[in-house]
């Protein structure tokens, strides 16, 4: 975490020597760990798709109740746990490295298929389900890295955009 806490500012940022005093270790006992710096990347990118994206989808699968409280528990899950702070700065990493892109592709792909499945087993059809599930996903994500933390406003704000995500049209819809 405090690796990822450095690439905030920048992949360029994720030095050695900083990283090992930060964490309290020797660089000597940092290379025990990682062989150099690009098993530490590629190390981040693991740990950030798998906490950040795969722990999240397990762990709303377990929930058990209907479709549209299951899409505010994943909402929910995610501003609590802060699952997007490191989302901004994956992305600036994937602008300029191939594996990085790779990865948050393919993070960004599970996200959106996901969050399409949710509103799908909410009754929308295909088309609705995959837009409503895209604009949560993408709303999820600047929602932690663009918007200043307001904790106490955020449920309230959460209930907002579930109902707006979930309202149904009144009339026709070329969505549909």
């Amino acid at each position: 975490m405090a690796a990822l806490d450095m690439c905030e500012g920048g992949i360029d940022k994720i030095k050695v020597a900083p990283l090992a005093a930060d964490i309290g270790v020797t660089t000597g006992s940092f290379y025990w760990h990682f062989k150099n710096r690009g098993e530490l990347l590629n190390a981040l990118l693991e740990f950030w798709e798998r906490e950040m994206t795969d722990t999240p989808i397990a762990s709303a699968k377990t929930f058990s109740g209907r479709p549209e409280e299951r899409i505010f528990f994943v909402m929910k899950n995610i501003i609590e746990k802060r699952l997007a702070r490191y989302d901004l700065a994956v992305w600036h990493w994937a602008q300029s490295d191939g594996r990085a892109k790779q990865v948050y592709g393919r993070a960004l792909n599970k996200r959106f298929a996901f969050a399409a499945r949710l509103f799908s087993e909410a009754g929308f059809s295909k088309r609705q389900a995959e837009a409503r599930g895209r604009m949560m996903v993408l709303y999820m994500m600047s929602e932690l890295t663009l918007i200043p933390n307001h904790l106490a406003r955020r449920e309230d704000q959460l209930r907002e955009k579930h109902t707006i995500l979930l309202a149904r049209p009144d009339g026709p819809n070329e969505l549909e």
